[in-house]
């Protein structure tokens, strides 16, 4: 375990199979967060479970990137122990990983959060931008979650963006399901969303996308923003979505231009006995270190 580590952690996983966590805590570059948080999950449970699948399928991904030239975990990956959340109120898990966030900021730490369902990134945020002050938020999502509450819960996976708009501005990519009064909301919201139906019209949408953003980012992908014909396994399934290469272009160009601060991989819901898209997952996150990290 980490010393110092502000939470009481769940037995640890290593990200990637790397021998004792990789790179002791203090000398790492990039760490991996496991948060196995679902509370208000509205269809298909199982996201509390994503996280453990996700560093289960790691240890299958090639340390060598083809794309970077290099073995992406040379530049120092730790993994911290799984964050339990013994909280009797939603309320006070977010705001242990509100205080969990803010310490690896701080830290200076390049950290990568696995969920978990969405509701987890508002916190992850709030602490992030406290080191951060202008941080803007890049959003991967089939869902706006943009409502103030759900079923009366402010803290709801459907609140999420609404929650992270309280901290920073957000670029929204890849939404093609929301309610009304979401849409009749967002003229008002310090927001930019690019919709799936119609962000290909034009064939320069991905800068559009990074012109959007602040020079300081926080990326969290929610994987059914993803083709569920490449990513089946989530909670609230949308056809549509981006392919496994617009999104890691965009990815690549946000890296290149922006300073990624942080990010999450949330909404993973696996399927029992079906590893790709867990493979799927552990690649993306594989890819977010080294693009924060090869690319310049």
């Amino acid at each position: 375990m980490a010393s110092g580590l502000p939470y009481h952690p769940q037995p640890p996983f290593t990200f990637g199979a790397l021998e004792q966590g990789a790179a002791p805590y203090a000398g790492a570059r990039a760490v991996v967060l496991p948060v196995p948080f679902e509370r208000t999950t509205s269809y298909v449970p199982g996201t509390k479970n994503g996280p453990r699948e996700i560093i289960a399928a790691s240890s299958q991904v090639e340390l060598y990137d083809e794309e970077l030239g290099r073995e992406i975990c040379d530049v120092g990956i730790h993994t911290l122990p799984g964050m339990e959340s013994p909280f009797a109120e939603t309320a006070d898990a977010l705001a242990e990983m509100r205080r969990v966030a803010s310490w690896l900021a701080h830290d200076d730490k390049f950290f990568v959060a696995l969920g978990g369902e969405h509701a987890l990134t508002a916190p992850l945020v709030a602490g992030v931008a406290e080191r951060h002050p202008g941080l803007s938020v890049l959003q991967i999502d089939a869902h706006a979650d943009l409502r103030d509450s759900y079923m009366g819960n402010p803290f709801s996976h459907a609140s999420a963006m609404r929650r992270v708009l309280e901290h920073a501005p957000c670029v929204q990519v890849g939404i093609r399901n929301l309610s009304a009064p979401e849409a009749d909301a967002i003229p008002r919201l310090n927001t930019t969303v690019f919709y799936d139906w119609n962000m290909r019209h034009d064939p320069d949408w991905i800068a559009r996308v990074v012109d959007a953003l602040g020079e300081q980012v926080y990326v969290t992908i929610d994987l059914d923003g993803l083709d569920p014909a490449v990513m089946p396994a989530v909670g609230t399934p949308e056809p549509g979505g981006l392919s496994w290469r617009e999104l890691v272009t965009l990815l690549k160009r946000v890296m290149q231009v922006r300073t990624v601060v942080a990010a999450d991989v949330v909404e993973l819901c696996p399927i029992p006995g079906f590893v790709a898209p867990n493979f799927l997952a552990a690649r993306l996150v594989y890819k977010l270190i080294g693009y924060r990290f090869c690319l310049r």
